[in-house]
């Protein structure tokens, strides 16, 4: 009977023979694309919610520095949002394989004794804790957020937005360390060189094999191209599993999709729903012809105006989708309502219209306010819609009166409008 340590200190412990140079270089090589587009898109995201605009929008104070790439988010395509975050996310839940063979491959470099050997290794190694630790938290809070199960504490805006910059930063620093050698290894894979060599020789303090390769490894019971092929069959069915959710037709095949909101069942108001008119404590009593106002407030004057005399103002029809930050968007839907810059020209704003602040009826949840742009306000197809697809609205879709924007996050396309603050911010 072999003889194995017991401790995870020693290289012994590790036996898998799958682990080595090769299996590590080319995860690492997959996940430094995949992770580069998931910060670029992460922070267009952020960029898209105006978070310089007013308060009421930015959920993560005190970004200093970290605001330095913001800009105004375009209206133009229509769909960018949709594009933008529907990769974002769906491309996070499909390099979850990825990044947990990652991390198995790697993890006798967890127990690596001594712990440090020179400054350059206390660099990688504090680089690696940072990108482990990171990593976890950005990929298990996003999946969270996916899943609207905010189980962590605090908001999700500023975690998940500070713990980015920490990912990112230990991320750099690593890829700096290793892309090169990853590279190299890659190469002499396809060369046909073998994984390992004796200590000592070839690249890093512990040779090519760099303390991967089991000194006294198990029989395979699977080859390494194998390996790859379940992780990537892994990544394949999540993002089968996943991606539908951004297409009205494929909603059936997103099974992870969001559980919140309700079934948007059928009709012209048959589509996504993600925060029902029950859940913000939206009374119906207060949506009544009767009960409900639009207060608009402007640099001339302050109108109040019912549901039937917005009807009787000039109404235009834009075709746009709905894309919410946890991934999902809907087709494009037909609205129907008044343009946001007449609603300005209203209350005084001629020409170009001023940004505005807009309050809901909502109140319970997030984002019961939200702020727009002055060129969000001035696009024409920025309508506060009152009806969609040839209908009313529905109360889950936002009934008497919604915002409805291109390109905006789905949160700033405001439901159950109840005062609308043009000017200053």
């Amino acid at each position: 009977m072999r003889d194995f340590p017991r401790l995870p200190t020693s290289p012994g412990f590790w036996r898998s023979p799958l682990r080595g140079p090769a299996f590590t270089s080319v995860l690492g090589l997959v996940l430094l694309g995949g992770i580069t587009t998931l910060f670029v898109t992460g922070l267009l995201s952020y960029a898209a919610y105006n978070p310089n605009l007013a308060a009421v929008n930015d959920k993560t104070p005190d970004k200093g520095l970290l605001g330095f790439y913001l800009f105004s988010w375009p209206t133009h395509p229509y769909w960018l949002y949709r594009l933008t975050q529907g990769v974002h996310v769906t491309l996070g839940i499909t390099l979850i394989p990825v990044l947990l063979a990652k991390l198995w491959s790697v993890v006798p470099r967890l127990f690596e004794l001594p712990p440090v050997r020179s400054l350059a290794h206390a660099l990688e190694r504090l680089s690696l804790l940072l990108l482990v630790g990171g990593g976890l938290f950005e990929f298990v809070t996003g999946v969270l957020n996916v899943q609207l199960d905010y189980l962590f504490p605090g908001s999700f805006y500023p975690l998940h937005f500070y713990g980015a910059w920490v990912f990112i930063a230990a991320f750099l620093t690593h890829a700096a360390l290793k892309v090169p050698a990853a590279m190299r290894t890659v190469r002499r894979m396809r060369a046909g060189e073998p994984d390992a060599a004796p200590d000592g020789e070839g690249d890093g303090p512990q040779g090519l094999t760099g303390g991967l390769v089991a000194p006294r490894p198990d029989p395979p019971s699977v080859s390494r191209r194998g390996a790859l092929g379940l992780v990537g069959g892994g990544s394949l069915l999540l993002f089968v599993t996943t991606a539908g959710r951004s297409f009205d037709g494929l909603r059936a095949t997103a099974l992870l999709a969001p559980h919140g909101g309700a079934e948007p069942g059928t009709g012209p108001n048959g589509f996504q729903i993600n925060k029902t008119a029950s859940y913000a404590g939206i009374a119906a009593a207060e949506t009544g012809a009767d009960a409900w106002r639009l207060v608009v407030v402007g640099a001339a004057r302050t109108v109040r105006l019912s549901r039937a005399e917005l009807a009787r103002m000039p109404v235009h029809e834009a075709q746009l989708p709905i894309a919410c930050v946890e991934g999902w968007s809907t087709s494009d839907q037909r609205w129907q309502g008044v343009r946001l810059r007449d609603l300005a020209a209203l209350v005084g704003h001629e020409g170009e219209p001023p940004d505005v602040f807009v309050a809901s009826l909502q109140r319970h949840g997030a984002f019961r306010h939200a702020a727009l742009r002055a060129d969000q306000v001035a696009d024409p197809r920025s309508l506060l819609a009152l009806h969609v697809n040839g209908a009313p609205l529905s109360a889950d879709h936002g009934y008497p009166a919604r915002i409805i924007v291109p390109a905006a996050p789905g949160v700033l396309n405001t439901k159950w409008v109840a005062r609308m603050t043009f000017g200053r911010l």
